[in-house]
């Protein structure tokens, strides 16, 4: 779809779903936990900014972090419409029956359990906080029962409904690069360097990288702890509840059915400040660079020089006023969410979205379990690969 005319037609779905909802605002059940994850990167208050949301209740199993949530998210309701708090999601999802459930720990052990008792529970849509789930098998379930169910599912990872990516594609396109190379993503590369870097940042990288490459067919890696190979011995508890990692330092080739192939790069503790951590596009004639929660997202180097791309072209200023909003501030996924339950499709980024973005993660894992051979994607065995 042209840029304009998708612009456009987000313009009318949100103008439409505000008009329906201005009456009658969807209402809103956040589950938090505080000390395993909180309340993710803001995933509980973006509904305070939106008049088609209301805030119902909220859920914490911490006393005193449930009682700070109740009153952070009471700040724009009514005396009449207090927000409800739960020590349970369950208990939520039963007496407040919320039409739209966040999730929002960073942590992901429990976010399948949430997830599935809110479809169970007849809601309209979830946003969860990113990674999406732990293993495959949680996320081919999800995948199911929000097809099956009608749930509209969105996961924040946030850049993927920036609109500059319209641009981007068509840039692609026309050849502003030359012919695409090769995708290259790289994690943040700080303290958590290697396997929770994977899991934790470089699924925002392959969430991007995936739009120009396709869906990948193989993985090939090679995992090295303090610069050597990594052994079975090196296996340990990620934090963030994402299972088993292994490696500090992690290089993994994917092959896509394109035939561009992907990369992925991480070494602990080579961050430095003032370098993005995202999505490179790498062409024959120049490169497009995609960082991750910066504003401009896009970069286009080429001819040495650094030129920013907006949703109005190579170099021009940006016509949306608020678009850090748009894609730091959460306002772009929730409104293409909100969109999505009212035209009944599919959001931007969706479940099958974060399944494909679990499967790229887990395969370098798959391919340390197979002995740094290459593996085949997708991936037979559902279940972690290094339990």
């Amino acid at each position: 779809m042209k840029r304009r005319f998708f612009l456009l037609a987000l313009v009318l779905s949100v103008a439409s779903l505000a008009a329906q909802t201005a009456d009658r605002p969807l209402t809103v059940g956040v589950v938090g936990h505080t000390g395993r994850g909180n309340y993710g990167h803001g995933l509980d208050a973006v509904w305070l900014k939106l008049p088609e949301t209301r805030i119902v209740a909220v859920s914490d199993p911490d006393y005193a972090g449930r009682k700070v949530g109740e009153v952070r998210l009471q700040t724009a309701v009514g005396v009449a419409d207090r927000v409800e708090s739960f020590a349970d999601h369950v208990a939520m999802f039963r007496k407040a029956r919320p039409q739209i459930v966040a999730v929002c720990p960073r942590h992901i052990d429990a976010h399948a359990e949430i997830i599935l008792a809110a479809i169970e529970a007849g809601v309209k849509g979830i946003y969860v906080e990113k990674p999406f789930v732990r293993t495959l098998a949680e996320a081919d379930e999800i995948v199911r029962l929000c097809a099956d169910k009608g749930v509209k599912l969105a996961i924040a990872h946030r850049n993927r409904y920036h609109p500059v990516l319209d641009v981007v594609k068509q840039l692609v396109a026309a050849g502003e690069i030359g012919e695409l190379k090769e995708v290259r993503v790289r994690g943040k590369q700080d303290q958590r360097g290697g396997g929770l870097d994977l899991w934790v940042l470089g699924g925002h990288g392959f969430n991007l990288a995936t739009l120009f490459t396709g869906p990948a067919i193989s993985c090939e890696a090679t995992i090295l702890v303090e610069g050597r190979p990594a052994t079975k011995a090196d296996v340990r508890p990620g934090d963030e509840g994402v299972g088993l990692i292994v490696g500090d330092e992690i290089h993994a080739r994917y092959e896509t059915k394109s035939g561009i192939p992907l990369y992925f790069d991480s070494k602990k503790g080579t961050w430095t400040k003032g370098t993005p951590f995202g999505a490179r596009l790498i062409g024959t004639k120049g490169v497009i660079s995609l960082q991750i929660d910066e504003e401009p997202l896009a970069i286009l180097e080429r001819d040495g020089q650094k030129t920013p791309i907006t949703t109005a072209g190579i170099g021009k200023p940006e016509p949306i006023k608020d678009i850090k909003l748009v894609n730091g501030g959460h306002h772009g996924a929730v409104r293409d969410l909100l969109a999505a339950i009212a035209e009944k499709r599919e959001p931007l980024c969706g479940p099958k979205a974060g399944l494909e973005t679990v499967e790229l993660t887990l395969a370098v894992f798959a391919s340390f379990a197979a002995g740094g051979k290459k593996v085949a994607l997708p991936l037979a065995d559902r279940q972690h690969p290094l339990r």
